[in-house]
Order: C-alpha cells, then structure tokens, then sequence
C-alpha cells in the first residue's frame, strides 16, 4: 500500500457525518420534551443572532426517515447524533418519558437496518433546566443525575449503538456557559466554570462506568475539542510559558483527569486566586479516570498566544459572539493573536497540517487509546446557484485538504479509526442562530427540503471508492 497522504485508502477506516440533537431536531415542545438550557438561553433577547431558536430548526423530529436515506445515500458507515436529556428524561431526574425514548429507538432501528453504525452522544450541551435551576453543572447532583440518565439510556437503548459517547466538548459546557456566558446558560462566574469543569469530567467517569454496568462490554468515548496551541514567537520563553499555561486551561483540565487519574499542577497553580478546588473529593479522580474504547478529538482551528503584560483574549479566534468576560480564566497575562487566513464564515483559520500534528501528538501521548475525529468542517456563505446546485467548492477544497492531514496522521503511525464530517445538515449554530452553514446538506429553513452540496457529492465519492477524490470530483456518481 502506498504511503502517500494523498492516496492512501481508507478500508477499514470509520467515514461518518454527524449532529446534534437541539441543531437539528425541532419539535421543542412536542413528544413530552421540556425545556433545556439552550432552549431559555435562545428565547432569551438579545443572546442569539436575530433571536433565533431551535424550536424548529431542521425539523429532524418529524423528517428523521427522510435524514436516513440521506444518510444511507452517501454511504456513510456511521452517523453520530445525539440525544435531547429533556425529551427522554423530562427534568433530567425520575421517571422516563415513553415517547421520547421512542423517538430514539425508531431512529436507531433505522440507522442499524440501513447498514449505519449509531454513535451517540448523551450530552451535547442541552442539560434540562430543572438541573440549572438547581445549580448547573457547578453542582456536583447534576453529575450524578447524568450517571443515571446514562444508566437508563444503556438499559432502554442496548446494543442498538455502536458507541457512546459521554459527553461533547465539555470545555464549551463549562468555560463558554459558566465564565464567557456566550453559550447556556449564559453564566460569568469564574469559579462556578471551574466546579462546572470537575463536575463534567465526574459526569463522564459516572456515566463510563454506569454504561458498562448494563453493558459490560461496551463500546465507550468521550469528545474533546482540542486546542492546538501555537506560540506567536516560538524562541520566545514568555510565549512558550503563555502556551502551557492555555494548554493546560483548554485541553489539561480535561485530558489530565480522564485520561491520566489528575489535574495538571499548572492548572491549579494557575488558578488558585480564583478557586481553591475544593469540590475535588478524595476517590473523585480515580471515578472519573475510566479505560476508553476511542478518544474522540474535534479540530477546526488552531491557537496562537503570546505574553503579555495586560493580556487581552478579545481575538481568541474562537468563533464566538462577542462577550465582556472571557473564557480564559486566570490567564491574565495572555494575549491571543489572530493568525493568517484563510478562514472560514466563523473566522476560524485554516490550518489542516495542525490535525496532522494534533493526532500525532495524541498518538504519542496516549499509544493505547484509538483517536477518531468525531468532528471536523467549516461555515462558508453557501448560494443556490442558477442551476439549483450548490457549489461550496472551498468546503470541498476544506474537507479534501483535512481528511488528506488525517491520511498523512495514519501513514506516521497514528492509530486513527474514523473521520465524521461536521454537519450532515445546516443546523442551529448556537449564539449565531442560522446565519452559519456547516452542512454537507442544504436546508432551505423555509421550506425544509434538503439539498445535497457540492461537499455532499464529494464525500459520497469518497466513501464509495474509499480513496481521496480529487477537490473537482463533484459531480454527482
């Protein structure tokens, strides 16, 4: 077999798409579903983009069977999702709603009948508002009332999925809701982020082993959003220091834990003005730390920083709306420095080579667990064009060039399983609403009716003939 990145095969190797349940699914208050979070944050004025909602969204609750051929159609060998806590678990604690579970049981038989792998993720982001209003994930009950929403969906769910997930970049859960406020529940409070950060990585060790007691032989991950850092002077010591301190906030506070049984030193060091980590209980690390099946690792960008004696995280490149505080906590003395384009409609840079590094990094830090990139894809201003097709040739040239970095990954030795494409659809892009298109897929928002992109075409090529398509092999097999 050749070792060209370029042309290297993918038999073997997981090719998916993937969503979110609130992006997605609509029906908001149908099916016995109560709010979540980012139901109250959205309907909230003035924190989304146009006060849009996901009350409707892609309307996936009623079009799901429509979703699955879609998905069958591009050959995708799995489909990641996740599910809504508050329409299987109205509150997030007592009895199970019936009709909820259903939904997913109906889904799930599907994806299993059409030959698809279901990934499924338990918390992407939208915990039931009775769990806020009762503290929130700073809130040590609401990890343990995640262990037994996981428990119950392993007991109702079974071998209908392939792999679960635990939870979705739980660094976004815990510093953009609890310290930024730009995402739900729209909260500043540094510590309260901080308790909100140990108690996700305790709802994840609960949840691994609760998952494992109803199925012991499991197939279990967690998704973290890595962060990969880049010093703005490489020579510089300054600059360097600024990196570890970054690393250990963005990617410690959560590798640390889960995959090595402690917090970084650096991270309480550098933390220690704000909280004196007293929520860590003893016997807490070795809960969380649980053995992984797949770690799942979601790269769009990367993350320059350099010293600085005021610091200013104004241009932290990441892509969200605006805030007066920050999700940096204690990093007072850092700088984030926006790199060189391209970027993509969320300003994020364009950098494939970093996945490369990334995974080649992860691989030899951590040479017993798998990776999969269980997220990767960009936001462009996609048209209809006159002939009714969309040409989104930068996310073609996009996805090309990143699944081309996870090939050049594999070829150095990484041990990486699969590559899921976000997002199968156009979807609710959280505080942006609906003004960002990440989908392979069309949705005419108005209308409902799908449209496969340019990008839908090439990744159907792709997974067809299991080798890299050219950026101009578009056209519809």
């Amino acid at each position: 077999m050749t070792t060209d990145p370029t042309t290297r095969t993918f038999d073997g190797f997981t090719l998916g798409s993937a969503t979110a349940a609130y992006q997605i699914e609509g029906g908001a208050a149908e099916g016995g579903r109560t709010p979540s979070i980012w139901d109250t944050y959205s309907h909230t004025p003035g924190l989304t983009e146009f006060g849009h909602t996901g009350d409707v969204a892609a309307d996936h609750y009623h079009r799901w069977p429509q979703d699955v051929e879609h998905i069958a159609a591009l050959g995708l060998d799995a489909y990641r999702l996740s599910i809504s806590w508050s329409r299987v678990q109205p509150g997030g604690r007592g009895p199970l709603n019936p009709e909820g579970v259903q939904f997913y049981v109906d889904l799930l038989d599907a994806l299993n009948a059409a030959g698809i792998d279901p990934v499924v993720t338990l918390y992407h982001w939208d915990l039931p508002q009775e769990l806020e209003d009762d503290g929130g994930w700073p809130a040590r009950a609401t990890a343990e009332a995640f262990a037994d929403y996981a428990r119950a969906m392993a007991t109702e769910l079974g071998d209908r999925v392939h792999t679960w997930t635990t939870l979705n970049e739980p660094w976004c859960s815990s510093y953009l809701g609890y310290a930024s406020g730009v995402h739900a529940p729209g909260r500043t409070e540094p510590a309260a982020a901080l308790a909100a950060v140990h108690h996700l990585n305790l709802a994840h060790g609960l949840a691994v082993a609760a998952i494992r007691e109803v199925l012991p032989a499991a197939r279990v991950s967690v998704t973290l959003n890595f962060h990969a850092m880049r010093a703005a002077d490489p020579t510089s010591s300054a600059d360097l220091d600024a990196v570890d301190q970054i690393d250990a906030l963005a990617n410690g506070a959560f590798t640390g834990p889960m995959l090595e049984g402690a917090y970084p030193a650096r991270l309480l060091t550098d933390t220690a003005a704000i909280t004196d980590w007293s929520f860590v209980r003893e016997g807490d690390l070795a809960l969380i730390h649980q053995p992984l099946t797949v770690l799942g690792v979601n790269y769009y960008a990367t993350t320059m920083v350099r010293y600085s004696p005021v610091g200013d995280t104004s241009s932290d490149n990441s892509g969200h709306r605006e805030s007066a505080s920050t999700p940096w906590i204690g990093a007072d003395r850092v700088a984030f420095v926006t790199e060189p384009g391209p970027y993509t409609a969320m300003g994020w840079n364009i950098a494939p080579e970093a996945l490369t590094e990334l995974l080649l990094d992860l691989s030899r830090r951590y040479p017993d667990l798998p990776t999969m990139v269980t997220e990767n894809g960009a936001a462009f201003d996609d048209e209809v064009s006159a002939d009714g097709r969309v040409h989104d040739d930068r996310r073609v040239a996009y996805l090309h060039d990143h699944v081309a970095a996870v090939a050049a990954a594999r070829a150095a030795g990484a041990d990486v399983r699969g590559y899921f494409a976000w997002s199968l659809l156009d979807n609710f892009e959280w505080a942006w609403g609906y003004e960002r298109r990440f989908g392979i897929i069309r949705v005419d928002y108005e209308t409902q009716e799908r449209t496969w992109k340019d990008s839908a075409h090439w990744f159907r090529r792709l997974t067809t003939a299991r080798e890299l398509p050219g950026v101009t092999e578009v056209e519809p097999a």
